[in-house]
């Protein structure tokens, strides 16, 4: 079904494009005010869409694949309610205050989800949640890098303490870090899909006119954007930030040669250009080699939160299940504890062991599920659509995709509410990139 375009109609995209932009502003809505302006905001979107689809006689969702995307989400959303409640026998939480405030997140984001996938559902509305996108991560970037650059102990805004890392308007580093490595994914796989497929004759009239078209286009813009956003991650000083993101562009460039029936012939260019010159020249200008200090100097002697992973395990064995409750890692963690650690932790800097003590895990079984399917998605796409936009979100998507599973492994970035769902968003272009119709004009294909 092709959703009427009223004029209400075409607010709501507008709207759910400025909560994307929004969303990382306010400390990246990891505190009650913030997410409940957040909660607000996606409130607002969808008693708008509620008038939009009584007027028009809309369905639930436009497409059936929507249903089964949204199933995941909605089924954890549940899980949750059900831990809160503690109605069931064996299936409760040790801290019921955090589980609600969990399962009402988790609800908001199946919401914002459903009419991102409602919404999306063309090449020009795709480039909109893009713009969104980009425009987010330039915004974190110039504010966290100007902080950083300039030398100030504290941001202006909201008084965080920057201790020589960029943060944006982010309280922990590592939070930014990736959220602009999500940024930077998809900035690079729309970049991707502006390139050209068709060699340029020989002549030189050609190639200047090739060369002066390229930096009056779109293609600069974005070049620039990536620039940006890679001078602010590599100022976060983040270790697992920076080396996830190139792990995962070297992956995805790696498969993209081999999936696409008819690869960009600047691709190689541009990936390798991402690598020498941004890695090499802009991050000697702003400091990769205290990343690459940090990393020389990591060992697991100085860090205490590996042990904080070991100390963990006993909760894995006890909840493994039914899960001890969403939220309840610091309630849970003490009774475990040995000793005292050089830092705080309320969560375990590992996701993978986080959601299955809370959750337990059979879920996070089927939330790994949910995820690597969407990874599976964007090798289809690759391989099999015509769409280059398409086919642009799908190496951004799957590049984003890689970047969480790496950092996941030694942090909780889904615990940041505007990580979360900017994540998810990607999760559900991976799956929009694959569904949507074709066009009825495109360019040559990839």
């Amino acid at each position: 079904m092709k959703t009427q375009h009223s004029s209400l109609s075409r607010l709501i995209p507008l709207l759910l494009s400025f909560i994307i932009i929004w969303a990382p502003i306010p400390l990246g809505s990891n505190r009650i005010w913030a997410w409940s302006i957040l909660h607000s905001l996606i409130a607002v979107a969808v008693l708008l869409h509620c008038v939009v689809a009584f007027q028009q006689r809309q369905p639930l969702w436009r497409e059936r694949w929507i249903g089964r995307f949204l199933a995941v989400p909605a089924f954890t959303a549940l899980y949750m309610c059900l831990q809160w409640l503690d109605v069931i026998p064996g299936l409760s939480s040790a801290d019921a205050y955090h589980t609600a405030m969990l399962a009402q997140r988790t609800f908001y984001l199946l919401l914002f989800l459903w009419l991102l996938c409602q919404y999306t559902d063309s090449v020009a509305r795709m480039k909109a949640v893009l713009i969104a996108i980009v425009t987010a991560g330039c915004i974190q970037a110039c504010y966290g890098s100007m902080i950083n650059l300039a030398g100030l102990e504290q941001s202006p805004l909201f008084g965080v303490i920057e201790a020589d890392k960029a943060r944006g308007s982010f309280v922990y580093q590592n939070h930014y870090a990736n959220y602009l490595a999500l940024c930077l994914s998809m900035a690079i796989g729309w970049m991707i899909s502006e390139l050209n497929v068709d060699k340029v004759s020989g002549s030189r009239k050609a190639k200047l006119r090739e060369a002066v078209s390229t930096l009056l286009s779109a293609k600069m813009l974005l070049r620039l954007a990536v620039i940006i956003m890679i001078i602010g991650l590599i100022l976060s000083r983040s270790r697992m930030g920076n080396s996830a993101f190139f792990v995962g562009l070297g992956i995805t460039a790696l498969l993209a040669i081999f999936c696409y029936k008819k690869p960009p012939r600047l691709l190689k260019p541009l990936v390798l250009s991402i690598f020498v010159l941004d890695l090499l020249i802009v991050g000697a200008m702003f400091g990769v080699e205290k990343v690459k200090q940090r990393l020389a100097e990591t060992s697991f002697a100085g860090e205490t939160r590996d042990e904080v992973v070991l100390h963990s395990l006993p909760l894995l064995q006890q909840h493994w299940l039914t899960g001890s409750g969403a939220g309840s890692f610091y309630t849970v963690f003490p009774a475990q504890q040995q000793g005292v650690y050089t830092g705080f932790y309320d969560h375990a800097h590992n996701e993978y062991l986080q959601f299955s003590i809370e959750l337990g895990i059979p879920l996070t079984l089927l939330l790994g599920a949910w995820q690597l399917y969407a990874l599976w998605l964007c090798i289809q796409t690759m391989r099999t659509r015509n769409t280059r936009l398409y086919k642009g979100v799908a190496f951004g998507a799957m590049m984003a995709n890689l970047h969480m599973l790496l950092h996941n492994t030694v942090d909780f970035n889904l615990q940041a509410p505007a990580n979360a769902l900017l994540f998810v968003s990607i999760l559900a272009l991976s799956h929009l990139a694959y569904h949507n119709p074709q066009p009825q004009r495109t360019g040559s294909g990839l």
